[in-house]
């Protein structure tokens, strides 16, 4: 993104809170007519790495684990001469090694010493928080009076040429609001930690629900005569599980769940989670992402002190979209990280979402905003590509977003709200930015 980005740390997710049901395998196929345009390819899965030395072990990482960025030449049994056991190839130079616990910063050095280009902990990453829609009414004064969904709308419902918009987060589980929209291909390991094809939460207590939260704000059925609005209306949603069972999210399953994305196909990607520490080996692989097209948008983070904090990585990086939170009066939540790298404002407080045993609650969180901007992304990239016949870049949709956005706080950017609160209507409507 244009704006530059410094890179901190934080755990994003305010609010705590089956097997998933029969839905198709596959979205129904899309009318050529109204979508002239292809999925996103990948272009090159691996990348040479142009990390060098020792990342940071100041922040929250897995006990007993490095990542490690061999150079070429660099054999297994130099890494296990070196005191390590390699147990993953995560990358073509990537690799997941086990060393004696309290000994990282050590065992690390030792293998730069030994040939290593590059060597980081696996950083811990934790959660960040005019339908007929039977609880509709209880979204409108966010979704609409805010962010002016119900205009957006009556241009695109995202149902012509609906690009494909990936969760990163903990799962989803069983609900009656989540279904139509849900994209499950067949055969694919959608819970990239624990290896199988199934994205039901099963994570840690304090975590579990917050992936369906997250999907249905940006993805609920809607229209259907129950339930609530998803942001998209008419997108699909592809849940990539990045939890452990009973646990949370490392740089690992990250890794993969963006790589995933990428194989997926998925122009859109909904990152509401936070870690410790810039993840330098992690964003090559959003920087890949988004230099195949993909918009990646991640939750700024949160705060519990109630005066905010910096943005929280992966929204620190340049190569996502920033989202922070705003309450029904415009003003920043107080949780809600800011800085130099934040992009944009959406509703994020007593957020109206989908929650476990098939109930709905109100929760808030800059994991909330998150999505709601993902969906805008995903309604304005829909409408792009029916008129224009191809996807447009994710240099086209930052400008669009932030020259659209409502001012607020000072004239212009400021590091409080960045460009201001996301408009979907004038996203849809702005022919200076948007539609050239």
């Amino acid at each position: 993104m244009e704006a530059m980005k410094r890179l901190l740390f934080g755990a994003l997710f305010l609010s705590t809170a089956l097997l998933l049901t029969a839905c198709p395998q596959n979205p129904p196929p899309v009318n050529p007519a109204e979508c002239p345009v292809g999925p996103l390819r990948v272009q090159s899965l691996d990348a040479p790495s142009k990390l060098h030395g020792l990342g940071s072990f100041e922040g929250e990482f897995v006990p007993g684990e490095l990542i490690v960025v061999p150079k070429p030449g660099l054999s297994l049994q130099s890494l296990r001469a070196s005191g390590v056991e390699p147990q993953a190839q995560l990358a073509l130079d990537v690799i997941k090694v086990k060393v004696p616990h309290g000994e990282e910063k050590v065992r690390a050095e030792a293998l730069l010493r030994a040939g290593a280009q590059y060597v980081q902990p696996n950083y811990v990453y934790r959660p960040l928080r005019a339908p007929n829609d039977l609880y509709y009414p209880d979204q409108s004064a966010y979704l609409n009076r805010l962010v002016r969904l119900e205009s957006a709308w009556d241009f695109s419902t995202g149902r012509g040429c609906p690009p494909l918009v990936a969760v990163l987060d903990t799962g989803v589980l069983a609900h009656e609001d989540f279904q139509a929209s849900k994209y499950l291909p067949a055969g694919v390991n959608l819970d990239v930690a624990d290896g199988d094809a199934n994205p039901t939460d099963d994570s840690a207590p304090n975590y579990w629900g917050h992936g369906l939260e997250v999907a249905s704000v940006l993805g609920a059925d809607t229209n259907n005569s129950k339930g609530i609005a998803g942001t998209t209306w008419g997108g699909y949603v592809v849940p990539i599980k990045v939890f452990y069972r009973g646990g949370g999210a490392t740089y690992e399953t990250l890794f993969k769940g963006v790589r995933l994305a990428r194989q997926l196909g998925a122009q859109v990607i909904n990152i509401s989670l936070g870690g410790n520490d810039y993840d330098e080996v992690l964003d090559e692989e959003l920087a890949r992402a988004r230099n195949e097209g993909r918009v990646i948008v991640a939750a700024a983070g949160n705060y519990e002190t109630g005066n905010g904090g910096p943005v929280m990585f992966p929204a620190s990086s340049p190569n996502t979209l920033a989202v922070g939170a705003v309450d029904l009066l415009k003003r920043r939540a107080n949780f809600s990280a800011y800085g130099p790298e934040l992009d944009l404002m959406a509703p994020g407080v007593e957020v109206l979402a989908a929650g476990p045993s098939g109930n709905y609650r109100f929760v808030s969180g800059t994991s909330l905003a998150s999505p709601i901007v993902a969906g805008v992304v995903a309604l304005y990239m829909s409408k792009y590509a029916s008129e224009r016949k191809a996807w447009p870049s994710p240099d086209q949709v930052y400008q669009c977003l932030t020259n659209t956005a409502e001012d607020l706080g000072p004239a212009g950017w400021d590091p409080e709200y960045g460009f201001g609160l996301v408009r979907a209507d004038r996203a849809m409507t702005d022919t200076t930015s948007c539609f050239p």
